[in-house]
């Protein structure tokens, strides 16, 4: 019996242990916007290759932050912009290591220009994906219940009265 409870609690750490190493999967639309807006700074910015590939990692994960304040948020546009700056100095701080200072002035000059740019993007992603929800509805569903017809045979549930 014991052998049988180390076993399966063995089996349950293996299982957990192996699911936490998976990656988490992101959001399409995410990435979308840091590859856009890495795309935009790599071009203006004249990057070499080393440097993109930092400046797309900092900005996934800047781009991450934002998004989940925008969607913890939404509707208190003062908090999603004070939120967001803040992530943008945390990006500053980062791209300082990665750019030369040439690049960096560069960038801190058009930042503001980098940020409408990522904002008009996901203003307009989040309007199509709405437009796509509304076009294109799930089914709805209650733990797996599904609606059909009736039998033409079957008896109304009898009324209760008093």
């Amino acid at each position: 019996m014991k052998k049988m409870i180390a076993t399966a609690v063995l089996a349950t750490g293996v299982a957990l242990g192996v699911q936490a190493q998976q990656p988490a999967k992101k959001n399409p639309v995410v990435q979308q916007r840091a590859e856009r807006l890495s795309n935009q700074m790599s071009r203006q910015l004249r990057l070499n290759n080393y440097q993109t590939t930092k400046l797309r990692a900092i900005n996934e994960d800047k781009v991450a932050k934002m998004a989940a304040i925008e969607a913890q948020h939404a509707g208190n546009t003062k908090v999603i912009d004070d939120q967001c700056q803040g992530v943008c100095r945390e990006r500053d701080q980062e791209l300082r290591a990665v750019l030369t200072t040439d690049q960096y002035s560069s960038y801190f000059s058009n930042r503001a220009a980098y940020y409408k740019y990522d904002k008009d993007y996901a203003a307009q992603a989040s309007d199509i994906m709405l437009v796509k929800s509304v076009q294109n509805p799930l089914p709805a569903s209650a733990r797996g219940a599904t609606l059909s017809q009736t039998k033409e045979d079957t008896k109304p549930a009898p009324s209760r009265t008093r």
